[in-house]
């Protein structure tokens, strides 16, 4: 290692060796604007250190030369050879004079935390790096030479990652291309920290307690500031849900009232702890009118070098009795796209898709196919609307809230999904090329410079390769996974999937939502259907097989067969479906299988013939059970299908009616073996709010203190009666911070979408790491008194 490049040194031609990250920052430190100071750990000694790599291994053999030539479609292969990789970088050793020289130049700020930021350069890249954002993490280490080498190592090792190897190649980027540096710098505790999104229609300002992991990690709701650029006016500000907040040391900081332990996000040489919020302090925003005005004074003098489209990343340390505004990072905007943010609506499911709009004003004229990776946009989407949604990248909906159809769908799929995003069908033509951004719920009308020409076509193709998501490249890496007592399931619905989430670290499939599952196997009919037309045995083999490729891919894990839950907006199935259609209701669950056994008879054949081939693992789980006597009917159908004499067989119920709140004890009296809480309903029928509705959404929330009052109450009652409790509605998934209060009150497990997995296990491993800590102080205080 021949030197650190600090960034109020680094150079125009140093850019390659320090990557974008590094380079943006030092072009405006060195023009006197307050940046964190730091230095680079260059490209090149990565490099070094992968030709040094002393393994017997043939696959690190050429590295950093090798192109890797992978199938990324086998996602098996991708992931054990992302593990092998990562697990030669991790264990191999770093030269102590790297380390020294590291440590040595650290010390200097006198701090005892770091944090190392991997920084980019991609040799004939097209886009700005802005587009990986989130490929590649910060990762914080104490200051100190054994903890430094570890951190340098997990930060390198991201190029490997089974999602970073993905995108190498989906975006056509050889790993020759690729430059990682590392930007260290020091870590203090921050009184705030966020973003500043600036374009020329106006600024956005996004504000969390402490450091600034926390929106980053998506386990906050930031409060937001609408800033007129012209005048730094406040125009609107919205509290955000900020219930935790990151520090750097043992004490909690000023701004902080209530500290938690350490967190477990982090393995051993972390200096990173999160620190939970009082009540009261949750109900005020993160930023005083000050800072405020600090934030938009920068911005307003950024203007002059980075034009009118840039975002920096900010953070206000915390030094003595006041703050200081630091920038920690700037993002410049895509040199190749030039767009405008022209409807806003509710991000329902993650990431960012450019592709052409293909408008759809009348939802009941479905067509038989959708062109391949088209942005759909339409009023709303029923379930029957499934099978079609696999071949789109996107969707934009006019209505629809976070646990609307099209909200699950999409997040189930990996699709990018905007909601309740209003005229969208008026506003937005077919044929239109869109930027849709599903984690801001912002949609973007794309300009392209340069039409014609070979050259723009390669750009844009690019582009799209980039932005498309796909649930492949937000796959969990299981290596340093902390271990849980918690268990995690997962929801599902789509056999395509299976191969794809089989391997995640879940206990089981808590969800199998049927009337999801068999949509692809109906043909647009209703059972009833079948089943009068003499086509019972056959849709009984349909079934039966798609109930048995779950129980064989996770077998001996659990699965839980969620019996069907016909919505009434089922288009395509109305002339056989009995629900009324002004009712947001119906004859939905168990009341529906009184008025007509035949269907759910035929599911219990289905899973009975799942039984007989051999597999245990199935389970039943009975949606929207309103009384008793429903129960009692289906457990008698139940033993009359012989499912209960294999001994592994479960009988379970959902907990979404309030009346479970009164008669669970009854519930388990008539054989419920445990229950799974289905918050969507239970939220809506709690506060009756339609979860349809997006502009309702405000009051549709599934943190109202009702809400938590009665899933705390169930999961009590369940502990009481000695059965298992369950949660597998969206809450845990859209709202992480819950996951504290689960665990804290006993919940069994929890059960979410497949993009939501990676993030709630570590939730999960922080609450319960929290709970072990307090419960040993608490020892120990005992013990010295």
């Amino acid at each position: 290692m021949d030197k650190l490049y600090w960034l109020d040194q680094i150079k125009l031609q140093d850019r390659a060796k320090v990557g974008d990250k590094a380079f943006y920052l030092s072009k405006i430190i060195q023009r006197g604007y307050p940046v964190v100071p730091g230095f680079v750990v260059s490209a090149e000694v990565l490099r070094q250190f992968l030709e040094n790599l002393n393994s017997s291994e043939s696959l690190v053999a050429d590295l950093p030369h090798s192109s890797l030539h992978l199938d990324v479609a086998n996602w098996r292969q991708l992931q054990q050879v992302a593990g092998r990789l990562r697990q030669e970088i991790l264990t191999a050793t770093v030269p102590q004079d790297w380390v020294n020289t590291i440590f040595q130049a650290a010390r200097e700020w006198q701090t005892g935390c770091l944090i190392l930021r991997p920084t980019l350069a991609v040799s004939n890249a097209t886009l700005g790096m802005k587009n990986i954002s989130g490929l590649l993490e910060s990762v914080f280490c104490q200051c100190e030479p054994e903890a430094i080498a570890f951190a340098l190592k997990r930060t390198w090792s991201q190029i490997f990652r089974a999602r970073s190897l993905l995108y190498w190649q989906r975006a056509g980027i050889n790993l020759q291309q690729i430059s990682l540096a590392v930007l260290v710098q020091p870590v203090e505790n921050a009184i705030a920290s966020g973003l500043l999104s600036a374009n020329s229609s106006g600024w956005e300002i996004e504000a969390t307690w402490g450091l600034g992991i926390a929106i980053a990690l998506g386990e906050v709701q930031p409060d937001v500031y609408y800033i007129q650029q012209a005048t730094g006016v406040v125009l609107e500000q919205q509290l955000g849900n900020k219930m935790l907040a990151y520090g750097v040391d043992d004490a909690a900081p000023k701004a902080f009232s209530q500290p938690a332990p350490k967190s477990a996000l982090t393995p051993d040489h972390t200096c990173l702890n999160t620190y939970l919020i009082q009540e009261a302090q949750q109900k005020q925003y993160a930023l005083q009118e000050e800072y405020i005005q600090q934030i938009i004074a920068l911005g307003t003098q950024l203007v002059s070098e980075l034009g009118q489209n840039f975002t920096i990343k900010w953070t206000i340390a915390e030094q003595n009795t006041s703050g200081k505004l630091y920038i920690t990072q700037v993002s410049y905007p895509q040199s190749v796209i030039n767009h405008r943010h022209f409807i806003r609506g509710i991000g329902a499911a993650g990431g960012r898709v450019v592709a052409t709009a293909l408008v759809i004003n009348n939802p009941q004229h479905k067509p038989e196919q959708l062109p391949k990776g088209v942005i759909l946009v339409i009023t709303a989407i029923a379930p029957d609307w499934l099978p079609l949604l696999h071949q789109v990248g996107g969707v934009i909906t006019e209505q629809g809230g976070l646990t609307s159809h099209a909200a699950i769908l999409a997040r189930e799929l990996g699709i990018a999904a905007v909601v309740n995003a209003t005229s969208a069908t008026s506003l937005i033509q077919t044929g239109e090329r869109l930027l849709l951004d599903g984690d801001r719920g912002e949609v973007y009308r794309i300009k392209e410079e340069g039409e014609s020409g070979t050259g723009e076509m390669e750009k844009r193709k690019v582009a799209e390769n980039l932005l498309h998501p796909s649930i492949s490249s937000s796959h969990p890496v299981t290596s340093h996974l902390p271990m849980i007592a918690t268990q995690l399931l997962v929801n599902l619905s789509q056999s395509s999937l299976i191969e794809q989430v089989q391997s995640f670290p879940v206990d089981g499939v808590g969800l199998l939502r049927s009337e999801l599952m068999v949509l692809n196997i109906l043909s647009g009919q209703h059972p009833n259907s079948w089943i009068l037309g003499g086509r019972q045995a056959e849709l009984l083999e349909l079934w039966s097989e798609q109930i048995m490729q779950f129980a064989s891919a996770f077998a001996p894990r659990p699965v839980f067969y969620r019996s069907l839950d016909w919505p009434q907006d089922l288009p395509s199935l109305s002339d056989n479906l009995q629900s009324s259609t002004q009712s947001m209701l119906g004859e939905r669950g168990t009341f529906s299988y009184l008025r007509n056994p035949a269907v759910f008879e035929l599911e219990l054949q289905a899973l009975a013939s799942v039984q007989q081939a051999g597999y245990n693992n199935v389970n039943l789980l009975l949606p929207f059970v309103r009384t008793v006597e429903e129960f009692v009917f289906c457990r008698r159908k139940v033993e009359q299908a012989l499912l209960t004499e294999v001994s592994q067989f479960q009988l379970w119920m959902m907990a979404e009616v309030p009346s479970v709140l009164f008669l669970l004890p009854e519930y388990v009296k008539a054989g419920a073996a445990g229950i799974s809480i289905g918050t969507n309903d239970l939220t809506q029928l709690l506060l009756g709010v339609d979860r349809e509705q997006g502009q309702l959404g405000k009051v549709f929330n599934e943190r109202h203190p009702a809400v938590m009052s009665a899933i705390a109450q169930l999961i009590q009652m369940a502990k009481s009666a000695g059965i298992p409790c369950s949660i597998c509605g969206q809450a845990p998934a859209i709202y992480p911070e819950i996951i504290d209060k689960l665990v804290e009150w006993g919940i069994t497990s929890i059960s979410v979408e497949p993009e939501a997995v990676e993030r709630t296990y570590q939730a999960i491993a922080r609450a319960e790491q929290r709970i072990i800590l307090a419960a040993a102080r608490r020892e120990l205080k005992e013990g010295a008194s």
